[in-house]
């Protein structure tokens, strides 16, 4: 054992005296976490109204008409487009276009006929054959029929009270009462739904454990390069004629990579969870779980690279390539979920999707211990096949 840590001991001391060990473990990511999160989350962009463009024309002008303008734009499924140059053609022709998800017309004299009980129809132009169309007009009518019982009990309280200039604020408060209602209903598990929906809306939950699990993988070159200047410089050599086995040395650089990048995953996850608001530490254990497994997966194909390269110009080409295609196939750059079902297949063959889901269980989906079972079992498993892969090409290279 202290063959091991001797050696796991000199690897940490040459990996931190490097500054592209900083570099690529440390300041990269931060720097690129930081780059995508804010281009990604349209930082200073003004926010868009989700809500479906009605066009809509007042031809009335009236009070009633008014108070049925402010039923309208109070809409959470639509929002109101007006333009005072618009005619009902040309309102038409936009929703043939689909320019206009609808078009709402109230005709001259709506106000008169509302008051008299006998109101005249609204022109509303929408295909009711749709799911949106249909929202769209089952929210108009409930906008009016709101406005025909507002009317209702401002007539009523009128005629009691003697007093027909009581009408119009009648109609006014009674409008306002439907906004304040005496008793109201709280559903918690949509107000919990809304909350998580709103923590995984924040693209720091995705770019910053995808850019740490890149710049882990960059960051590997350095450890490669140890591994190669000490065959380099035959200390490599010397070091197997002494009483050290070759499974000591392979577990003594194992250890120095898997420490290292260990201690990267932590300091990033306390970047996150400070700076960036990523609860990592609501479900410590297994954000601690997976930080191992990816640390020993990342480790053991570091330890593979370092046994396979040759030379210094390969230790940078056989990290950087797995870089790119694991981080990219794994969705480091761009989630998975959005990529579809074969994609999504097809990008767990990498490593980095197995980690992605783990962190993102954890920090997006609101999800407890056991969802980072499979991922942390996922990893593991490539991280055992990574390093039989490199303890026998070491055997084979050290034979010959």
């Amino acid at each position: 054992m202290k063959h091991i840590l001797d050696i796991t001991f000199k690897d940490l001391l040459e990996l931190t005296r490097n500054r592209m060990t900083f570099l690529f473990f440390l300041i990269m990511p931060i720097v690129f976490t930081l780059l995508f999160g804010f281009a990604f989350s349209g930082v200073g962009k003004a926010p868009e109204d989700p809500r479906l463009p009605v066009g809509f024309i007042n031809q009335d002008g009236g009070q009633l008409s008014q108070e049925l303008t402010t039923l309208l734009e109070g809409s959470t499924v639509f929002r109101l487009v007006e333009n005072p140059k618009a005619t009902p053609t040309d309102l038409e022709k936009q929703v043939a276009d689909e320019d206009l998800a609808a078009a709402i017309l109230i005709p001259a004299g709506y106000s008169d006929a509302a008051l008299s009980g006998t109101p005249v129809q609204l022109s509303i132009i929408v295909d009711a054959s749709t799911l949106s169309g249909m929202t769209i007009q089952s929210d108009i009518l409930a906008a009016v029929n709101r406005l025909m019982n507002a009317i209702r009990i401002a007539q009523i309280v009128s005629n009691v009270s003697g007093d027909p200039s009581v009408f119009n604020s009648a109609v006014t408060e009674t409008l306002t009462s439907w906004k304040n209602p005496p008793i109201r209903v709280a559903d918690t598990t949509s107000a919990s739904t809304e909350a998580q929906s709103g923590s995984n809306a924040s693209t720091f939950s995705h770019t910053s454990p995808g850019m740490m699990l890149q710049f882990a993988i960059a960051g590997l070159l350095t450890a490669a390069q140890v591994l190669v200047t000490e065959r380099k410089s035959r200390c490599l050599q010397r070091l197997l004629t002494t009483a050290t086995s070759r499974a000591q040395i392979l577990l003594g650089h194992y250890f120095a990579i898997v420490l290292l990048l260990l201690a990267q995953f932590l300091l990033l996850i306390l970047f996150g969870q400070l700076l960036l608001k990523l609860d990592y530490l609501r479900q410590a254990g297994a954000t601690l779980l997976v930080a191992l497994t990816s640390a020993l997966c990342i480790g053991a194909l570091g330890l593979l690279i370092g046994v396979l390269a040759k030379s210094e110009e390969q230790a940078i080409m056989f990290s950087l390539i797995p870089m790119f295609i694991l981080s990219a196939l794994g969705g480091a750059w761009v989630p998975l979920e959005i990529t579809g079902p074969t994609f999504n297949s097809i990008g767990h063959i990498s490593p980095v999707a197995w980690a992605l889901d783990g962190f993102e269980n954890i920090i997006a989906r609101g999800l407890g211990f056991s969802s980072v079972l499979i991922p942390a079992a996922a990893l593991l498993g490539y991280a055992v096949l990574f390093f039989i892969l490199a303890a026998w090409r070491f055997r084979r290279s050290e034979e010959r």
